[in-house]
């Protein structure tokens, strides 16, 4: 029976554990905070995603397709919540119109079951959204994450799987297998498989690796709709992305308690987990100064993008008025910080954003290192992808 070690505790850590252990490996799974989920599973906006936005015959396209019926089909068969309410990508003004129309040649592309509408079947969907026209995708949905690794992690117990909390890889050691060292055994292993997230790029130099790409931690700040003005947003509203920004921009989701966040917008953390302003690390920002993507990356957004968005960051007063070009009816009133999450963003030395999955491989090793949205959504569909590498025969 194969041992394989698995660092990381989200989604995909949980996921890959449970289909190398449904394929018969012996699995450790190793997380260093004390519970599951603790980044960027805890702390995302909880939508399934169609597969709407990737480009076509990329792994995002590929796997966030067959994950939005795969976690969906998890989800129902072990009790987890989840509704598939469909959603809006709305285009504001008659300019946007381009981009949307592109964006439903995508779709069809993809697989993804979506169809333009006009501003008035808009309006029956959504009745205080403003749009000229929309593109309404009917297999997007809201799911409780966090619930999916729990699920995981208790097919996972039930099956035997070494399941580790508050259990961190300090170091590790390739020969013809593996060794891990937690500061207080060394676990021996015959593979690893790194789905460390924001560390991810770590854990591969821990393991001898110098992976392609660094990771750079960017903070998406929510807000929600105060209760009395949740009746505002039936379900999921979203704006039409600017191709030359990485990001989509802020939007409006109803989760399943029927509670709406707004956000994420998108600033560079401080720190690899830096979910406030104040959350500083001198030593995560060297690394950063260091790496020459990050300068270049600084020359293509930093102005007026990057500024905008730390503007908005500070003013609850801007994150109003990008709310409001899809609700006008959205004050500053209306709207309480709700917290943020931190995306993993792995970034090439050229000052390019890694824009689909990432995964190295070197014998008896395996590293995800770029896995952001729509990764939770594809998480089953990685997990299988990743299993059956040939690291990990």
């Amino acid at each position: 029976m194969k041992r394989v070690v698995v660092v990381g505790g989200g989604i995909i850590g949980l996921a890959v554990a449970w289909e190398l252990t449904r394929r018969g490996a012996a699995v450790t799974v190793l997380e260093k905070e004390a519970h599951w989920a603790a980044h960027q599973t805890g702390h995302n906006s909880n939508v399934v995603h169609a597969g709407l936005y990737y480009r076509p015959g990329s792994a995002k396209a590929r796997m966030s397709v067959a994950g939005n019926r795969s976690i969906v089909d998890f989800a129902r068969e072990n009790g987890v919540p989840v509704e598939v309410c469909g959603k809006l990508v709305v285009a504001t003004d008659e300019s946007e119109l381009p981009a949307l129309a592109e964006l439903a040649r995508r779709a069809e592309a993809n697989g993804v079951p979506a169809r333009l509408i006009s501003r008035e079947e808009a309006l029956e969907y959504e009745p205080e959204v403003s749009c000229v026209r929309a593109l309404r995708v009917e297999s997007t949905g809201i799911i409780d994450f966090p619930a999916i690794c729990r699920a995981l992690a208790g097919l996972l117990a039930d099956k035997g799987a070494d399941l580790r909390l508050s259990t961190p890889a300090r170091g590790i050691r390739a020969n013809r297998g593996v060794e891990v060292a937690t500061g207080t055994e060394v676990i021996r292993a015959d593979a690893l498989v790194n789905c460390a997230g924001l560390q991810s790029d770590l854990i591969a130099r821990l393991a001898g690796i110098t992976p392609r790409a660094r990771i750079v931690p960017f903070r998406g700040e929510y807000y929600t709709l105060r209760p009395d003005r949740s009746s505002l947003v039936r379900g999921l509203i979203y704006p039409v992305p600017d191709p030359a920004l990485p990001f989509l921009g802020v939007h409006l989701t109803r989760m399943l308690d029927g509670s709406v966040h707004a956000g994420p917008n998108a600033v560079l953390a401080l720190r690899r987990e830096g979910y406030r302003w104040r959350d500083i690390s001198p030593a995560d920002l060297a690394g950063v100064a260091r790496f020459p993507g990050t300068w270049r990356l600084a020359r293509k957004y930093a102005f007026p993008t990057g500024l905008d968005e730390v503007r908005r960051s500070l003013s609850k007063r801007r994150f109003a008025a990008s709310l409001a070009r899809l609700v006008p009816a959205v004050g500053p009133d209306d709207i309480v910080r709700h917290g943020s999450g931190v995306r993993a963003q792995a970034l090439l030395p050229d000052g390019s954003l890694v824009d689909d999955f990432l995964i190295e491989t070197a014998p008896n090793q395996v590293h995800v290192l770029n896995a952001p949205s729509p990764a939770a959504t594809s998480a089953l569909e990685i997990a299988r992808h990743v299993a059956g590498l040939e690291s990990l025969r």
